[in-house]
């Protein structure tokens, strides 16, 4: 025979729809680039990225006339050259963004951009891209 106790199923009740489930505490991590996989995309176009519970960090390489297509995505970005420039078609404007500046894409804003010379290329996303962790970014990865 099952006692069953009206307060205490209530009180079970008002826990379940008031107490959410804790994401997992970030970790600290230290991660060398040398020691992240260089994925090749396209002939022209290699990546590696670092992954943290809210953030991405991703290094780009992109040679000279490599072509990131039109895309949009829900996630900001923020793009730092490091070395080389890219040409980016965004909002209406031609952008040529140099090395050691910064543009800042709001999320889906559609955009484009071509690498004016051999290019390093540090992008910053929040939050992380789920298409690139799953491998499903198509856009990128034509031959």
């Amino acid at each position: 025979m099952t006692v069953h106790d009206d307060r205490t199923n209530a009180d079970s009740v008002a826990q379940q729809n008031t107490i959410a489930p804790r994401p997992e505490k970030a970790k600290l991590k230290y991660i060398p680039w040398s020691s992240v996989p260089l994925e090749e995309l396209n002939p022209l176009i290699q990546r590696q990225f670092v992954v943290g519970q809210d953030i991405m960090v991703a290094r780009v390489l992109i040679k000279k006339g490599g072509i990131v297509p039109e895309h949009s995505h829900h996630n900001e970005q923020v793009t730092y050259i490091l070395e080389g420039a890219l040409k980016f078609w965004i909002d209406g404007k031609e952008i040529v963004v140099n090395a050691g500046e910064v543009l800042t894409i709001p999320p889906n804003m559609p955009h484009r951009a071509e690498a004016l010379v051999d290019t390093v290329d540090l992008d910053v996303f929040n939050p992380p891209r789920a298409d690139w962790i799953n491998k499903t970014d198509q856009y990128l990865r034509r031959k």
